[in-house]
């Protein structure tokens, strides 16, 4: 019973890791149609959701993505485009993540 336990919470914790390293371009490109109207302003519940899941969910798709560029980066460096890798993988979802006002997903 126990081992049939672990490898379920496995399964499950691998399959919410894909989930969210799929997810991470749909949230990233979320950003870019975030500020077509400054002027509406975010509910209370927009901000509660983007202060306890959206945020803890970049935060850990930011390290991925950073960890991401540095595996590939001797690949990036040898095509020439280490800056563009930089931009997408690291600068982007930071900035999402830490630069943007609550509640503006």
């Amino acid at each position: 019973m126990r081992m049939i336990r672990k490898k379920f919470t496995s399964y499950v914790m691998a399959g919410a890791l894909a989930l969210a390293a799929v997810s991470l371009p749909v949230i990233a490109n979320a950003g870019d149609y975030a500020f077509d109207n400054p002027n509406d302003a975010p509910t209370g519940g927009e901000m509660l959701a983007d202060a306890f899941m959206v945020r803890p969910l970049m935060v850990v798709g930011t390290v991925l993505t950073t960890a991401a560029f540095i595996v590939t980066l001797p690949f990036s460096a040898i095509g020439g485009n280490v800056d563009e890798a930089a931009d997408r993988l690291v600068k982007e979802p930071a900035r999402y993540t830490f630069t943007r006002p609550l509640g503006q997903l």
